[in-house]
């Protein structure tokens, strides 16, 4: 009898051997890979995104391939104008005839329908150049911020500062010969410069605020002392309240430059930000841009 036990145990045993080792043989008992994280195909032609803590580079395609930029031009605007020393937010601007006119000249150029005598904040003004993309805007304050006798010598003056702070930032690939992107054949960046301006630009909390605004009203204040409420401005940033964590930055288009989006967001304490440069339609940008944060974010 305990012969017949001990050999009953015996098989017993032997046949755990066994099935654990034929387990382990298939690989039953080790842990699955993990899935390869995949790089993102977006129909731009360009596209960066880095960590915006680290600066550590997470995402490229023709990343360093000079581009027309669009209206994206504007984060560098604004940039020159928040950077100016002593800076009065709430100064006034009185809008001229010239700001205007300059609209109808470039086809209707994307305008935030400044009114001609209307005196406008410097703050109601970056919104206008942010949100609805106002090239209005933009020429009110390359004229207010540029130095000398002539509007063309202050634009001229604005447009020198705008490339000064690229050469600061050790850009050599960006070039600016407009205020507002609407360029003469030499306006120009790439995805990855336009990516560290954006990341300088978003170090003001003035800049941080107005980008990441939706929609926002301005009263101005009319010729006769008045109050105008502006018709609301709509930011043309489409990954506002559909991207969880989007915090800006802004949208940019054209012939040339085709369809382009600076993106950030925040999630979990991390924030990305990023280009895209020559997308093929208004949707394809702002799905380039979500594919890339994804991607950025799982990395």
């Amino acid at each position: 009898m305990k012969t017949g036990i001990k050999g009953v145990g015996v098989r017993r045993a032997a046949a755990v051997v066994i099935t654990t080792g034929a387990m382990l043989a298939t690989g039953a008992l080790t842990a699955a890979p993990a899935t390869a994280l995949t790089a993102p195909t977006i129909a731009a032609k360009g596209g960066y995104v880095m960590n915006n803590g680290t600066a550590k580079t997470l995402y490229t395609k023709a990343a360093d391939t000079r581009r027309s930029t669009g209206s994206t031009t504007k984060i560098m605007t604004a940039k020159v104008v928040l950077s100016q020393p002593n800076l009065n937010l709430d100064a006034k601007v009185t809008i001229q005839k010239a700001y205007s006119d300059y609209i109808v000249q470039n086809n209707w150029a994307s305008n935030a329908k400044l009114i001609v005598g209307d005196k406008v904040t410097v703050r109601q003004l970056l919104y206008g150049l942010m949100l609805p993309s106002g090239c209005d805007a933009a020429y009110a304050l390359a004229d207010k911020f540029g130095s000398g006798t002539t509007r063309a010598a202050r634009v001229k003056s604005f447009i020198g500062k705008m490339n000064k702070q690229a050469r600061d930032l050790g850009l050599a690939n960006t070039h600016f010969d407009s205020f507002d992107g609407i360029g003469r054949g030499a306006n120009y960046s790439t995805p990855r410069d336009l990516t560290k301006i954006a990341s300088s630009a978003m170090k003001n909390s003035t800049f941080r605020s107005i980008v990441k605004t939706k929609t926002y009203t301005a009263k101005t204040t009319t010729k006769t002392g008045g109050t105008r409420t502006m018709a609301p401005w709509t930011n043309t940033n489409p990954l506002l309240g559909t991207y969880t964590g989007a915090i800006g930055v802004k949208t940019g288009s054209g012939p040339e430059a085709g369809y382009c989006l600076v993106f950030a967001a925040t999630r979990d304490g991390k924030t990305v930000i990023g280009t895209v440069l020559a997308s093929t339609s208004s949707t394809n940008r702002a799905s380039d841009a979500k594919k890339m944060m994804n991607y950025a974010f799982a990395r």
